[in-house]
């Protein structure tokens, strides 16, 4: 297949009139400079976005939570009220409008971050695997790829308190009988399969064992904190270093309130770390120090989190704004390093992702430059004004998963309105 992309994001800057040719889902060809051929691309086509941070079910509380202050602990509460009222039938409808919401948004690979394991009172299914399957199956369905983090979750305190009420079906009893299960869960071709550690509050230290892609909450809170100085004397960037768990393969989401040493502790064992701007924002959590992380050379991705929008050029932005805000200085991150942010597949296990390159996978997302929000811009700069309502077409692996708009299988809107009505 040939493309003509009238701009296209390659090598980290803006390139005119660039040919693709894909086989096989890749890129065997990026030519810029040339002359028009194939399928017309107009606009600025980006590689395809990787969203490192999602519960999918999440997505329901949109527009539901605004009528009580409260703080991130009570709004847990209404998370734990739709987490008891999934199955793997409802799971799956509701995941793969979410994972649609993703592509139209451009996001050609998600991680999610995955818990709701067996049934609300902890019973685990006929397939133990059968909420995770159902999540594997709607990315398939909804033309996107997934790396499914499955979370190992057995406390709900630091101090080792048991979990109660809707909790106890986020978890397996001990390491041991998570490992056994997740163990049967299967790649594909459009699936990978990564650990999650859900956080020191849920995590004892007999069970902090590193894995090979492994992401874990970090210091969402100063609670969290403040907890773990209490029973282990350290904050829960240190103790994860005191057990081995910190290293390139680790993904860290969120990091908001860490300490120069966590910092260094996370930049000198190539630690990544995940940021989620708009639910950070939304649940008031904070604002994180993404520019001294980016110093000390942590390398960053982006996600969406809680859903409270879908959109990675927010995402994108709300790094370098929230850094404004703290700081009353413009300018911290430049728009190759917010986008290299927004399309890091690597931290998702997808290495061959995330760049318009001859080898690649062929992942393609084109952004108008006639909307009114990006009429003008520079197309370099477009990450500081478009939005994911912005986005004509998306290819993932070379397949057309958007076009004019539109998702090629399915009414999205409908499949959310009728999912959350």
């Amino acid at each position: 297949m040939k493309y003509f992309a009238d701009h296209a994001w390659v090598g980290g800057s803006v390139q005119a009139g660039v040919a693709l040719v894909v086989e096989d889902g890749r890129f065997t060809a990026v030519t810029p400079g040339a002359a028009p051929e194939g399928t017309r691309l107009r606009g600025l086509t980006l590689p395809g976005f990787a969203n490192a941070h999602s519960h999918a079910f999440h997505r329901a509380l949109r527009g539901r939570t605004f009528d009580d202050r409260g703080s991130f602990w009570t709004w847990r509460e209404r998370m734990y009220a739709v987490a008891g009222s999934l199955d793997p039938d409802s799971y799956y409808a509701l995941a793969r409008a979410v994972y649609g919401e993703m592509a139209l948004a451009g996001i050609t690979c998600v991680g999610e971050f995955h818990y709701l394991h067996h049934g609300p009172d902890g019973t685990a299914y006929a397939d133990p695997n059968a909420m995770g399957n159902a999540l594997v199956a709607a990315a398939r369905d909804a033309g996107i790829r997934i790396t499914l983090l499955d979370t190992l979750y057995l406390t709900s305190g630091v101090d080792g308190k048991p979990l109660e009420g809707v909790q106890r079906r986020f978890g397996d009893g001990d390491y041991d009988s998570w490992r056994s299960r997740v163990s049967s869960l299967a790649p594909s071709a459009h699936s990978r399969i990564g650990a999650a550690f859900h956080s020191v509050r849920a995590v004892p230290v007999a069970a902090l064992v590193s894995q090979p892609l492994l992401h874990l909450h970090l210091s969402e809170q100063p609670a969290e904190n403040e907890a773990c100085q209490a029973v282990h004397g350290c904050t829960p960037t240190e103790l994860l270093h005191r057990y081995g768990v910190l290293g390139p393969g680790t993904t860290a989401v969120h990091a908001t309130h860490l300490t120069d040493h966590d910092v260094s502790l996370l930049a000198s064992s190539g630690t990544g770390v995940c940021l989620c701007p708009t639910t950070e924002r939304d649940l008031a959590d904070g604002i994180g120090p993404a520019r001294q992380l980016a110093d000390a050379g942590v390398p960053l991705s982006l996600g969406s989190d809680s859903h409270a929008v879908v959109d990675m050029f927010e995402e994108a932005r709300g790094t370098e704004l929230d850094e404004r805000l703290a700081t009353r200085r413009r300018g911290h991150f430049s728009p190759a390093e917010l986008i290299a942010a927004a399309t890091a597949h690597a931290a998702l296990g997808w290495d061959d992702a995330g760049e318009i390159a001859v080898g690649k996978r062929a992942d393609l997302v084109t952004v108008t430059l006639d909307s009114v929000r990006t009429a003008g811009s520079d197309p370099a700069g477009v990450v500081f004004s478009a939005t994911a309502a912005d986005i004509t077409d998306v290819i993932a692996d070379g397949r057309p998963v958007v076009t004019a708009g539109r998702h090629t299988s399915f009414d999205v809107p409908a499949a959310l309105r009728s999912v959350l009505s």
